[in-house]
């Protein structure tokens, strides 16, 4: 009852719904440019939420990633360009909709299908993350240790690429987070008597740079030519009526069972969410010779499955304080610049803000409806500027936002070279996921693994002794073997070919 009490107010509080309002404006906006993925769109306002309450932070962060998810649907539809990785799937029938005069329909089947599958996925979040974050409390030095390793483990292995390239990207980030005092002694690392330096790199430097900056780099040196949409073939958003939604009713529930399942999983995230229920939507179709063709489920299925990723995701960040997607890894970053740490002990010390926070999500699905079904036009006029004046303007809004948390030049150039080193990744084809996660949970892992040594002087044996622990580990060697062996099997079929 008192959970309920603390979304209510969320609810009817108008700074809250300021909040969510603003966030799924700039998320669906965010979502529609080609490029800005809902992390980068997370990232660039991450250093504005500073000065906010911790609720109203959240729930903007939140809402950005909502509304980006649908936002990346419009130019999947009207240009073949998935304006995120999870709308990808959508392009299929989508575009082929709107080719055949259908455009409209199209873009109100993603915008009802995704409203449908938050909503869906939002209560899954208040049901599941209770229950395992009750579980967390049984957790001690070594399980948190080992749970820090199977993260990364579970990253690193279903990342895009090569799985020892995710190794060495999570690697890096463990190393950069060792920079500044030491969590135990007090001592300071790898500071080079810089002391800017003294309190580590923050992640919200690197996230910027490797996201933000480094997708700006990319983007200029592909020099791409702009898909723009004529003005004259744009349809205006159609609606579905309760009769067709009903007859697509196969198509959605698939949507909410794929991303219910996927949501959680570290590392599945929207894009496999999307594809998978695309494929199980075709094949239990009773018109599987529609797909590819404009079928109406082949757009539905997957945008109702990433829309449900956006709440089933935060499942296992809320639970464990392990983020599985670049998108909740920034929300974990939110949670720590205002002194909270996601986990078991949040629902003791800070419930008004964790359940304030599924209240705002709540808010933020029904803004998206209410949002998408006027922003088409100015979505459209967003995607058609020129790309340098987009670039240039997404390069200042990262630099007044850096600038604004210290007032310091320091910072600008930490995230230069974060975005130097994000942007070597991309053309390594290394992760960025792995390095960002293993910043964020460097403290965690670090602090755990000495701490258990200081308990047992030294005995490494602690981390098998400890059921928990041992299953964690065992689970984290499993992912490793796997993957491993996938990418044996990988390399003898490319070396066959």
């Amino acid at each position: 009852m008192d959970g309920f009490i603390h979304a209510l107010s969320a609810v009817t509080s108008w700074q809250i719904l300021l909040a969510a309002g603003g966030g799924v404006l700039w998320g669906i906006l965010g979502g529609a440019l080609p490029g800005i993925s809902p992390s980068i769109a997370m990232a660039l306002l991450l250093p504005f939420t500073y000065d906010m309450s911790p609720l109203m932070a959240l729930v903007m962060l939140g809402s950005v990633y909502i509304g980006a998810e649908y936002g990346g649907s419009i130019p999947a539809i009207l240009i073949r360009t998935p304006g995120t990785n999870a709308a990808a799937a959508t392009v299929i029938d989508g575009y082929v909709m709107h080719q055949q005069g259908r455009g409209g329909e199209a873009l109100g089947l993603s915008l009802t299908g995704g409203t449908i599958g938050g909503l869906f996925g939002l209560i899954l979040l208040a049901t599941l993350t209770k229950p395992l974050s009750d579980l967390a409390l049984m957790f001690t030095p070594p399980a948190y240790f080992a749970l820090g390793l199977l993260g990364l483990s579970i990253i690193a292995s279903v990342s895009e690429g090569s799985m020892v390239k995710g190794l060495i990207a999570g690697v890096l980030g463990l190393m950069l987070a060792t920079v500044g005092t030491d969590p135990l002694s007090g001592v300071t690392r790898f500071t080079f008597g810089e002391p800017e330096l003294l309190e580590g790199v923050h992640f919200i430097l690197v996230m910027l740079g490797v996201f933000a900056v480094a997708e700006l780099m990319s983007k200029l040196a592909d020099n791409e030519p702009d898909d723009l949409v004529k003005p004259d073939t744009v349809s205006k958003l159609v609606l579905p009526s309760l009769s067709k939604l009903w007859s697509l009713r196969r198509a959605q529930a698939i949507g909410c069972a794929v991303g219910a399942l996927e949501g959680p999983v570290p590392g599945a995230g929207g894009t496999v969410a999307s594809f998978l229920s695309y494929n199980e939507a075709r094949r239990w179709s009773k018109t599987p010779e529609q797909f590819g063709k404009g079928s109406e489920e082949g757009v539905i299925a997957p945008e109702t499955a990433n829309n449900v990723v956006t709440a089933t995701a935060l499942v296992p960040t809320l639970s464990f304080g392990i983020p599985g997607s670049n998108s909740t890894a920034i929300l974990l970053g939110g949670f720590l610049i205002h002194g909270l740490q996601p986990g078991p002990l949040l629902f003791s010390t800070n419930p008004d803000i964790l359940y304030g926070l599924f209240g705002g999500l709540f808010v933020a699905n029904i803004m998206m409806f209410l949002i998408g079904i006027v922003i088409l036009g100015p979505a459209i006029w967003l995607v058609n500027r020129p790309r340098p004046y987009l670039n240039a303007s997404i390069l200042a809004l990262v630099f007044s936002g850096i600038y604004s948390i210290n007032n310091s030049i320091f910072d600008l150039w930490v995230v230069l070279a974060a975005g130097a080193i994000g942007y070597v990744l991309r053309v390594l084809k290394f992760p960025a996921l792995p390095l960002i996660l293993g910043l964020v949970l460097g403290y965690m892992i670090e602090s755990n693994y000495r701490r258990s040594l200081l308990l047992t002087q030294g005995d490494h044996a602690v981390f098998f002794q400890n059921g928990v622990s041992a299953f964690l580990m065992g689970c984290a060697i499993v992912v490793l073997v796997l993957g491993a062996y996938t990418e044996f099997r990988r390399f003898r079929r490319e070396a066959t070919a």
